[in-house]
């Protein structure tokens, strides 16, 4: 909400309907406006009631609703064309519905020359199509101010990338042309983080973060750190046990239930690679990185050199195979080399036959899937 201009018309889908509602509320309880219709919910079971907030939301003379909340009612069929933000907060399952969700926003309107999607589930990822999307394009000089990004009112500004307040709230210096005082800060700020061991680490130590004591209080991304570091030798010793354990579908699973019965889930860890500026890289990368100091790795370097291994221990197709199942790892994460993902991964190579796929490729591929795994988590000889 501190990101979005309140007073623009959004649209925001959640995972269900129980969803839409508790979002509705809470949007409500943190909103700058004082009207109580400003977000509604519009589901399957809000009936004649929700037809009208559609239809209050979809008239361009009306401010209210502002906000709507949905499921799955309003991906398709619906023409408000002032929409502004479309926010993602469910799963999206196909390149179709991605297309149809985000169609919401491209309408025309007096005024309106873009509209901006927030994908809390990194939707984006699964369905790049560059002759749908064209290429990105590269940001122009402000006309008004000559910056880029723009420093004046010309355009909106985004909130700070240091310490997520909004331009007015973080003044450095006023602007030539308009006078206001925006934020300079640009690049995000790094401090030294000393453990234990006394090897240092980086972290992002002006970022919002979310970490959270056991007893419900805040805790600060060194002091999290702090905590990992301590604990990780209960379920490690060393850096090649972490590579080996990691290695295995099996026992990297277990080692993450482990871990999150101590505190450190898949949200905590993925946090933690925000903060230490490794979002393309894999959640091993950042146990290795607090046990051990190591520098992080993106997870397209590691698939390039797991690669190399891959063209000299498997067959040509069972390489076709596995290169297809890289780019997954590469474009999602690790949770793609699951054991659980394999059945999936394979009905989506050949068209939801896995008689195909075994035909294709042979009953050991379960074999092939778990151990071409070490070849990306490999130390350096």
């Amino acid at each position: 909400m501190k990101q979005i201009n309140q007073s623009e018309k959004t649209l925001v889908f959640c995972a269900t309907q129980d969803h839409a509602l508790l979002v509705r509320d809470l949007i409500n309880q943190i909103k700058t406006s004082k009207d109580p219709n400003y977000c509604q919910r519009v589901t399957a079971n809000d009936g004649a009631l929700g037809e009208q907030h559609l239809r209050d939301f979809q008239d361009n003379e009306k401010s209210i609703p502002t906000i709507l909340t949905t499921s799955q009612k309003l991906s398709t069929g619906v023409d408000a064309r002032n929409v502004r933000n479309i926010v993602l907060m469910r799963p999206v399952n196909s390149m179709i519905e991605f297309k149809q969700i985000i169609g919401r926003g491209t309408r025309l309107y007096d005024g309106k020359d873009y509209f901006t999607v927030y994908d809390f589930v990194k939707a984006h990822l699964h369905f790049a199509d560059p002759e749908w999307d064209g290429e990105p394009l590269e940001e122009e000089d402000c006309p008004k101010c000559g910056n880029r990004p723009c420093t004046c009112e010309a355009k909106p500004r985004p909130p700070c990338k240091d310490c997520g307040k909004s331009p007015c709230e973080c003044p450095k210096e006023p602007c030539e042309v308009c006078g206001k005082v925006q934020c300079t800060c640009e690049k995000r700020k790094k401090a030294k983080v000393k453990l234990a061991d006394g090897k240092e680490r980086n972290i992002q130590h002006m970022m919002m973060t979310t970490f959270w004591h056991p007893d419900g209080t805040p805790m600060s991304a060194q002091q999290f750190m702090e905590m990992l570091f301590g604990k990780l030798p209960d379920f490690f010793s060393n850096e090649d046990e972490l590579r080996e354990l990691w290695s295995v579908p099996a026992t990297r699973a277990k080692l993450l239930e482990g871990l999150e019965e101590k505190g450190f889930g898949h949200d905590q860890l993925a946090e933690m690679q925000r903060v230490i500026d490794a979002e393309n890289s894999d959640l091993f990368d950042v146990l290795a990185h607090v046990a051990y100091a190591l520098p992080p790795l993106t997870r397209e370097e590691r698939a390039s050199k797991a690669k190399v291994e891959i063209s000299t221990h498997f067959n040509s197709k069972q390489q076709v195979f596995l290169d297809f199942v890289l780019s997954h790892y590469v474009s999602v994460g690790v949770e793609e080399l699951d054991q659980t993902k394999l059945a999936p991964l394979l009905k989506l190579r050949y068209h939801d036959s896995i008689n195909d796929a075994v035909a294709d490729l042979g009953e050991d591929i379960g074999v092939a899937f778990t151990g071409f795994q070490k070849y990306l988590y490999q130390g350096v000889a």
